[in-house]
């Protein structure tokens, strides 16, 4: 009677995270299922996710792009200011949550609760002071305005999650470092850096997600088509003055996912860990 009981429940429990789960990934199935079908039945067939017949020339049409550009171009760009704010966040965040951790310096207290303060504030509400900045600058119309801030500190969410990990990685590690004679910067490289590296994975995909996602930055400073990045890339193909490009839109827009699906697919255990463990080894 129990194993029956047992085995109803697991049914049951089984069912309904499957149901659950099918529900949560039934819009990127309608994305992929749609990028394959005729334009007239992208809409007119909407719940259906088994294309009718297959148009893989979806993927070809919006791979050309539109005008002179390609999508491969839009793609190159994203990778590449993506790739440099990633790096930029893992440099800042681990440099300045050290210092926040284990040094003691002036200041430090007021500095660390306006470091606080900048996690709640809204990106719009510094938008137009920013945008000031770099146009005096000259950046405007450039990858600078998208990849510098995260090399000065323009990821105060990173830089607290790297304090409050690293604060749970045991002084007595950095006291036996420094009777073995390494210096605070010998601390950083050879005990601090290596067991923050679950921290450092998760700074990693945040930072990667929200970069190739981010339309806003790339709408306000970039106005060339040839440094468009996918975001913008995907709005070539919609003309309010004209018919929408639906199947080579939601093609590329498949397309687009992939590159976080995978990085997320070899990073996921290191995700989890930068968010359970602490420095205990």
């Amino acid at each position: 009677m129990d194993e029956r009981k047992t085995l109803r429940q697991i049914i049951i429990y089984h069912t309904f995270v499957g149901g659950l789960g099918f529900v949560m990934l039934y819009p990127i199935l309608w994305m992929f299922a749609s990028s394959l079908k005729p334009e007239h039945e992208i809409f007119l067939n909407a719940a259906s996710l088994i294309p009718s017949e297959f148009r893989w020339e979806n993927y070809a049409i919006g791979w050309e792009g539109f005008g002179r550009y390609g999508f491969d171009l839009f793609f190159r760009n994203s990778l590449f200011v993506t790739t440099l704010a990633v790096i930029g966040a893992l440099f800042c965040s681990t440099v300045v949550a050290f210092a926040f951790a284990r040094l003691q310096f002036k200041f430090q207290s007021v500095l660390f609760a306006c470091l606080l303060a900048t996690v709640m504030l809204p990106m719009q509400v510094t938008l137009i002071p920013q945008y000031i900045l770099f146009h005096n600058l000259g950046w405007v119309n450039t990858f600078l305005p998208l990849i510098v801030p995260t090399f000065i500190g323009g990821s105060p969410f990173f830089i607290f999650l790297m304090v409050q990990f690293i604060r749970g990685i045991p002084r007595e590690l950095d006291e036996a470092a420094i009777i073995d004679g390494c210096s605070w910067y010998g601390v950083f490289w050879y005990v601090i850096l290596p067991l923050t590296k679950p921290a450092l994975v998760t700074v990693m995909i945040f930072q990667f997600m929200w970069t190739w996602d981010d339309f806003l930055s790339p709408l306000i400073y970039l106005q060339n088509a040839n440094l468009y990045t996918v975001a913008l890339g995907l709005r070539g193909f919609s003309d309010p003055d004209n018919l929408t490009a639906w199947g080579p839109l939601i093609a590329m827009s498949s397309l687009s996912l992939l590159p976080q699906f995978v990085l997320f697919l070899f990073c996921q255990k290191y995700l989890v860990k930068g968010i359970a463990t602490t420095g205990i080894k």
